[in-house]
Protein backbone atom coordinates (compact mmCIF):
# COMPACT_ATOMS: atom_id res chain seq x y z
CA UNK A 1 0.00 0.00 0.00
CA UNK A 2 1.66 3.32 -1.11
CA UNK A 3 2.07 5.80 1.42
CA UNK A 4 0.01 9.21 1.50
CA UNK A 5 2.24 12.20 0.09
CA UNK A 6 2.61 15.24 2.60
CA UNK A 7 0.69 17.79 2.59
CA UNK A 8 1.81 20.42 -0.01
CA UNK A 9 3.23 24.00 1.04
CA UNK A 10 0.29 25.63 -0.81
CA UNK A 11 -2.31 23.46 0.73
CA UNK A 12 -1.19 24.75 4.42
CA UNK A 13 -2.20 27.87 5.85
CA UNK A 14 1.35 28.26 7.41
CA UNK A 15 3.22 26.83 4.94
CA UNK A 16 5.37 24.30 6.84
CA UNK A 17 5.01 20.86 7.84
CA UNK A 18 6.85 18.39 9.51
CA UNK A 19 10.47 16.79 7.53
CA UNK A 20 9.40 12.97 8.46
CA UNK A 21 7.42 10.82 10.55
CA UNK A 22 10.58 11.45 12.47
CA UNK A 23 9.92 14.68 13.21
CA UNK A 24 6.76 14.12 14.06
CA UNK A 25 7.77 11.65 17.00
CA UNK A 26 10.55 13.79 18.57
CA UNK A 27 8.25 16.91 18.34
CA UNK A 28 5.45 15.70 20.47
CA UNK A 29 7.95 13.81 22.82
CA UNK A 30 9.01 16.90 23.55
CA UNK A 31 5.30 18.52 23.58
CA UNK A 32 4.54 15.74 26.17
CA UNK A 33 7.75 15.88 28.32
CA UNK A 34 6.49 19.58 29.25
CA UNK A 35 2.69 18.82 29.50
CA UNK A 36 2.69 18.79 33.25
CA UNK A 37 -0.50 19.32 34.23
CA UNK A 38 -1.73 18.91 30.77
CA UNK A 39 -0.30 19.54 26.94
CA UNK A 40 -2.62 21.97 26.07
CA UNK A 41 -1.35 24.87 27.47
CA UNK A 42 1.51 24.14 25.20
CA UNK A 43 0.41 22.26 22.31
CA UNK A 44 -0.98 25.75 20.48
CA UNK A 45 2.34 26.90 21.09
CA UNK A 46 4.02 24.61 19.41
CA UNK A 47 1.96 23.47 16.72
CA UNK A 48 1.02 27.38 15.47
CA UNK A 49 3.78 29.47 16.24
CA UNK A 50 6.61 27.90 16.75
CA UNK A 51 6.75 24.34 14.43
CA UNK A 52 3.79 26.67 12.28
CA UNK A 53 2.18 23.13 10.91
CA UNK A 54 -1.41 24.49 11.84
CA UNK A 55 -3.05 27.69 11.48
CA UNK A 56 -4.63 28.22 15.17
CA UNK A 57 -8.23 28.10 13.26
CA UNK A 58 -6.72 24.68 12.16
CA UNK A 59 -5.66 23.80 15.85
CA UNK A 60 -9.27 24.86 17.36
CA UNK A 61 -11.08 22.62 14.39
CA UNK A 62 -8.77 19.48 15.22
CA UNK A 63 -8.87 20.43 19.24
CA UNK A 64 -12.79 20.41 19.26
CA UNK A 65 -12.94 17.16 17.18
CA UNK A 66 -10.63 15.56 19.31
CA UNK A 67 -12.57 16.46 22.72
CA UNK A 68 -15.68 14.55 21.45
CA UNK A 69 -14.00 11.82 20.36
CA UNK A 70 -13.19 8.74 22.53
CA UNK A 71 -9.93 9.23 24.44
CA UNK A 72 -7.83 11.51 25.37
CA UNK A 73 -8.45 14.91 23.70
CA UNK A 74 -4.21 15.37 22.95
CA UNK A 75 -3.81 11.85 22.48
CA UNK A 76 -6.74 12.49 19.52
CA UNK A 77 -5.24 15.55 18.46
CA UNK A 78 -1.43 13.87 18.05
CA UNK A 79 -3.16 11.40 15.45
CA UNK A 80 -4.87 13.52 13.53
CA UNK A 81 -1.79 15.82 13.20
CA UNK A 82 0.37 12.96 12.25
CA UNK A 83 -2.42 11.60 9.52
CA UNK A 84 -2.94 15.25 7.99
CA UNK A 85 0.69 14.15 6.68
CA UNK A 86 1.98 11.38 6.47
CA UNK A 87 -1.12 8.82 6.97
CA UNK A 88 -1.14 6.19 8.90
CA UNK A 89 2.85 6.07 9.74
CA UNK A 90 2.45 9.92 10.49
CA UNK A 91 0.32 8.93 13.16
CA UNK A 92 1.69 6.30 14.81
CA UNK A 93 4.52 8.46 15.20
CA UNK A 94 2.99 11.55 16.93
CA UNK A 95 1.18 8.81 18.98
CA UNK A 96 4.42 7.45 20.10
CA UNK A 97 5.92 10.64 20.48
CA UNK A 98 2.96 11.48 23.35
CA UNK A 99 3.14 8.31 25.10
CA UNK A 100 6.15 6.83 24.96
CA UNK A 101 8.47 9.11 27.55
CA UNK A 102 5.48 10.31 29.80
CA UNK A 103 4.89 6.44 30.22
CA UNK A 104 8.18 5.44 31.31
CA UNK A 105 8.18 8.31 33.43
CA UNK A 106 4.95 7.99 35.26
CA UNK A 107 5.74 4.33 36.34
CA UNK A 108 8.87 5.93 37.82
CA UNK A 109 7.21 8.31 39.71
CA UNK A 110 4.84 5.89 40.52
CA UNK A 111 7.12 3.68 42.13
CA UNK A 112 8.39 7.21 44.52
CA UNK A 113 4.60 7.62 44.96
CA UNK A 114 4.32 4.54 46.57
CA UNK A 115 7.61 4.33 49.11
CA UNK A 116 6.47 8.77 49.81
CA UNK A 117 2.82 9.26 49.87
CA UNK A 118 2.25 9.25 53.47
CA UNK A 119 4.77 12.20 54.05
CA UNK A 120 3.49 15.94 54.45
CA UNK A 121 5.56 17.35 52.10
CA UNK A 122 4.53 15.26 49.32
CA UNK A 123 0.45 15.76 49.59
CA UNK A 124 0.39 19.09 49.61
CA UNK A 125 2.57 19.68 46.80
CA UNK A 126 0.56 17.31 44.84
CA UNK A 127 -2.35 19.86 46.21
CA UNK A 128 -0.42 22.81 45.17
CA UNK A 129 -0.24 21.52 42.09
CA UNK A 130 -3.82 21.74 41.21
CA UNK A 131 -4.17 25.22 41.27
CA UNK A 132 -1.22 25.64 38.52
CA UNK A 133 -3.07 22.83 36.27
CA UNK A 134 -6.43 24.93 36.53
CA UNK A 135 -4.34 28.38 35.82
CA UNK A 136 -2.77 26.47 32.67
CA UNK A 137 -6.50 25.18 31.48
CA UNK A 138 -7.67 28.70 31.84
CA UNK A 139 -5.01 30.48 29.86
CA UNK A 140 -4.90 28.04 27.07
CA UNK A 141 -8.83 28.48 26.72
CA UNK A 142 -8.15 32.72 26.51
CA UNK A 143 -5.88 32.19 23.80
CA UNK A 144 -8.15 29.60 22.22
CA UNK A 145 -10.83 32.03 22.73
CA UNK A 146 -9.63 34.67 19.42
CA UNK A 147 -10.05 32.24 16.41
CA UNK A 148 -13.68 31.93 17.84
CA UNK A 149 -14.66 35.07 16.35
CA UNK A 150 -14.59 33.96 12.70
CA UNK A 151 -16.92 30.85 13.70
CA UNK A 152 -19.44 30.59 11.36
CA UNK A 153 -22.27 30.32 14.60
CA UNK A 154 -20.92 33.75 15.10
CA UNK A 155 -19.39 34.75 18.24
CA UNK A 156 -22.71 35.42 20.51
CA UNK A 157 -23.81 31.73 19.57
CA UNK A 158 -20.71 30.58 20.26
CA UNK A 159 -20.42 32.37 24.09
CA UNK A 160 -24.06 31.00 24.68
CA UNK A 161 -23.08 27.68 24.00
CA UNK A 162 -20.13 27.83 25.92
CA UNK A 163 -21.76 29.28 28.70
CA UNK A 164 -24.65 26.35 28.63
CA UNK A 165 -21.29 23.77 28.77
CA UNK A 166 -20.09 25.61 31.75
CA UNK A 167 -23.25 25.76 33.24
CA UNK A 168 -24.57 22.21 32.81
CA UNK A 169 -20.95 20.86 33.99
CA UNK A 170 -19.70 23.06 36.54
CA UNK A 171 -22.40 24.30 38.35
CA UNK A 172 -25.20 21.28 37.46
CA UNK A 173 -23.02 18.50 37.76
CA UNK A 174 -24.16 16.76 34.39
CA UNK A 175 -22.26 13.99 33.19
CA UNK A 176 -19.71 15.08 30.46
CA UNK A 177 -20.74 12.21 28.52
CA UNK A 178 -24.41 13.38 27.81
CA UNK A 179 -22.82 17.29 28.12
CA UNK A 180 -20.47 17.55 25.22
CA UNK A 181 -22.55 15.61 22.20
CA UNK A 182 -25.44 17.11 23.07
CA UNK A 183 -24.01 20.46 22.81
CA UNK A 184 -21.69 19.55 19.95
CA UNK A 185 -25.25 18.30 17.96
CA UNK A 186 -26.82 21.55 18.92
CA UNK A 187 -23.79 23.69 17.29
CA UNK A 188 -23.08 21.35 14.58
CA UNK A 189 -26.59 21.73 13.46
CA UNK A 190 -26.82 25.16 14.22
CA UNK A 191 -23.53 26.01 12.27
CA UNK A 192 -24.98 23.57 8.80
CA UNK A 193 -27.66 25.53 8.99
CA UNK A 194 -26.22 29.00 8.91
CA UNK A 195 -23.57 27.93 5.89
CA UNK A 196 -26.47 26.85 4.13
CA UNK A 197 -28.34 29.96 4.43
CA UNK A 198 -25.37 31.80 3.42
CA UNK A 199 -24.05 29.82 0.27
CA UNK A 200 -25.43 30.88 -2.90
Amino acid sequence: MTEPAPIAAEDDAQGHAPRSPSDLFWSFSALAMQGFGGVLAVAQRMLCEQKRWLSKQQYLELLSLGQVLPGPNVCNLSLMVGDRWFGLRGAFAALAGMMLFPLVLVLLLAALYGEFASHPAVAGALRGMGAVSAGMVIGSALRLARPLRHSALGLPMVLALGGACFVAIALLRWPLGYVLPGLGIVACVLAWKRLGDSSP
